[in-house]
């Protein structure tokens, strides 16, 4: 069995649910960060693609743009307190405030069972995909404008053992424990904070798994079939929008029906 995922989910219900507003999304040169970031654009935001790899966010924000939206490339470390608070600020700075943060930024890490696995490669996942949400968060919730909303990925694996991840796993549970915290602790301030997770998506991350883990973690799926990135995007775009204004400190998950069995 092949992982095919379905075509681009549908653009959305247009530039008036985001507009005018100022949207930060970390990881945004592939994967599930690009598809937010052009989601987003596509309902009106304003938006910073900012990845550690610059040429990429370039890429990214130059296709928003000939696509009619507004995007602005920015190279940011999210290992780094010092790169995230300046991306941060800046994107503060623009029209009416920092009012959408999606922090997607993440690495898989070696495949190797937990004991094989070294504490430098643990560590450096650890950086990434913990402490990076971290940084963001740290800056990003005092920076943002009222009604501001923030949305964390998190993934299947938080809630699923899987062999060969356990440093990715235990950053992600770690992300879903931020998560929480920091919804509970600004509501008072008109600050939503969520996390989605993602199940078996049709990104760079799932072309560093072997053929046959795609094949057998496809084939384990309801719907057998890999998500687009876009899929994930729209809901994304759902929950920083006032649709979901209701809708805090919750994880939301979109993995064809992996954990349902």
């Amino acid at each position: 069995m092949t992982a095919h995922a379905q075509p681009s989910a549908d653009p959305g219900p247009g530039p008036a649910r985001l507009r005018d507003r100022v949207a930060l999304v970390t990881g945004g040169a592939s994967g599930i960060g690009a598809a937010c970031a052009a989601r987003l654009a596509s309902e009106g935001a304003l938006v910073v693609v900012a990845d550690l790899d610059e040429e990429g966010a370039r890429r990214v924000a130059g296709q928003i743009t000939a696509a009619g939206g507004t995007a602005l490339p920015r190279r940011v470390d999210v290992t780094d307190p010092d790169s995230v608070g300046l991306v941060v600020t800046e994107a503060a700075g623009l029209r009416a405030g920092l009012r959408v943060a999606v922090n997607s930024a993440g690495v898989m890490g070696p495949l190797d069972p937990l004991a094989d696995l070294s504490p430098d490669d643990f560590d450096t996942v650890m950086k990434v995909n913990l402490y990076g949400v971290f940084h963001a968060l740290r800056c990003q919730l005092p920076a943002m404008a009222p009604g501001g909303v923030i949305v964390n990925l998190a993934s299947i694996a938080a809630h699923s053992g899987f062999r060969g991840h356990a440093a990715y796993a235990a950053a992600k549970q770690g992300v879903l424990a931020l998560t929480r915290t920091a919804a509970r602790e600004y509501a008072d301030r008109g600050l939503r904070v969520l996390s989605v997770s993602p199940g078996v998506v049709d990104t760079p991350l799932l072309a560093q798994l072997p053929p046959h883990a795609v094949d057998g973690l496809v084939g384990s799926l309801p719907l057998r079939r890999t998500a687009h990135p876009a899929e994930v995007a729209a809901l994304v775009s759902f929950l920083v929008s006032d649709d979901a204004s209701y809708v805090t400190g919750s994880d939301h998950v979109v993995d064809g029906g992996y954990l349902a069995k």
